[in-house]
């Protein structure tokens, strides 16, 4: 299975939910750089489980053993590993799953790609314990894009129905960026945000899950950054970030809104500002022609509610073809999207210094 991303920075992930471990190995690194292993560290306890009802209960540390690929506590050129031991498992949980599929998750078409020797437990290699490495490569990511003076930052935009307002396309500053990287449900409306608390919650009373929407910005991308055709900022960031699971759509700017725009309304218009050309308006969310037009990055991933949820579905018995009922044991997040905020920068900050590695300007 292809578990790696990347050309110029290549990583790949390994391992699955209940493994003795999994990790993250990242080649092309430049040599001499020092990890900021504290920003790591608080990334991951952003994407953490178990820290509140709003999630998984199951509680791990994710504290990273780097194996390889530093000297004296810094790159060495050789490529960098990086493992996280699953500690809290429950693997009995998953018994009655080895036959009888999981509507909504990878458990079926995992048994037919591999002739039923998938490891089912925890959804194996398609868990989101995965995004666990991923976002150790790309909090890394993310302070080396800081060193270029891009930088990045998500927030909640909407649970269910409920939405936080929309991240200003034109006018946002890096400051709004670092403020929501510290809060512990990060919208740009707490109103809004209680509101989304209470919703999960109760829907979580239900035994039910809901989905959601993560938007992303990025500032300061220099203008003519990506490469046209099949490797343009779209193309790339969105690979990475389907990378990601529960992830079923993705949109830039204005996205599919654009359909039901006009020229004159959707084109922005440029002007010069101190000697920098900008755009009067940012419905292409920064990019034109798959490079960055030197304005902010806009871009949404939606995320569909989680699969396991422990009301009554239907299924069939793979073993038997015989028609069944389901009712899913275990710990699962009732929404993955508080936690999936830290997942879509970091898969977006692998994009972005990976095409950075590569530019040709």
């Amino acid at each position: 299975m292809s578990s790696d991303f990347g050309k110029h920075l290549r990583i790949q992930l390994f391992g699955q939910s209940h493994s003795e471990a999994l990790g993250v190995v990242i080649d092309g690194l430049p040599a001499g750089i020092e990890p900021d292993m504290d920003r790591i560290l608080h990334w991951l306890k952003r994407r953490a489980p178990g820290g509140s009802a709003l999630s998984s209960p199951r509680k791990e540390p994710d504290l990273p053993e780097i194996l390889s690929g530093l000297a004296e506590g810094k790159t060495c050129g050789a490529p960098l590993c990086a493992i996280f031991r699953n500690k809290d498992t429950r693997s009995e949980d998953y018994d009655a799953l080895k036959h009888i599929p999981r509507p909504g998750h990878a458990d079926y078409t995992a048994y037919m790609k591999t002739g039923g020797a998938n490891d089912i437990r925890g959804g194996g290699h398609f868990s989101a314990r995965l995004t666990a490495p991923l976002v150790f490569a790309g909090a890394l990511c993310a302070q080396l894009l800081e060193e270029k003076d891009i930088f990045l930052g998500a927030h909640i935009r909407s649970i269910g129905p409920l939405e936080d307002r929309p991240f200003d396309p034109v006018h946002i500053m890096r400051k709004e960026l670092d403020t929501l990287k510290i809060a512990d449900f990060p919208v740009l409306d707490p109103t809004a945000g209680h509101k989304m608390k209470d919703y999960i919650l109760e829907t979580a009373a239900r035994k039910d899950s809901v989905g959601g929407i993560v938007e992303c910005c990025v500032l300061g991308l220099p203008p003519g950054l990506g490469e046209p055709i099949f490797d343009g900022l779209e193309n790339r960031i969105s690979a990475a970030v389907f990378g990601i699971p529960a992830v079923k759509g993705i949109e830039f700017g204005d996205g599919f809104e654009t359909a039901r725009s006009t020229g004159s309304v959707n084109n922005d218009a440029f002007f010069c500002e101190a000697g920098q050309i900008r755009t009067k308006t940012n419905h292409n969310g920064g990019i034109l022609g798959g490079l960055a037009s030197g304005m902010p990055l806009i871009f949404r991933a939606a995320f569909k509610p989680t699969p396991s949820i422990g009301l009554p579905q239907d299924s069939v018995d793979l073993s038997t073809g015989q028609n069944t009922t389901l009712t899913v044991k275990g710990r699962h997040d009732p929404c993955v999207v508080p936690r999936a905020v830290p997942c879509v920068e970091a898969a977006a900050a692998i994009a972005l210094y990976d095409l950075c590695l590569g530019d040709r300007r």
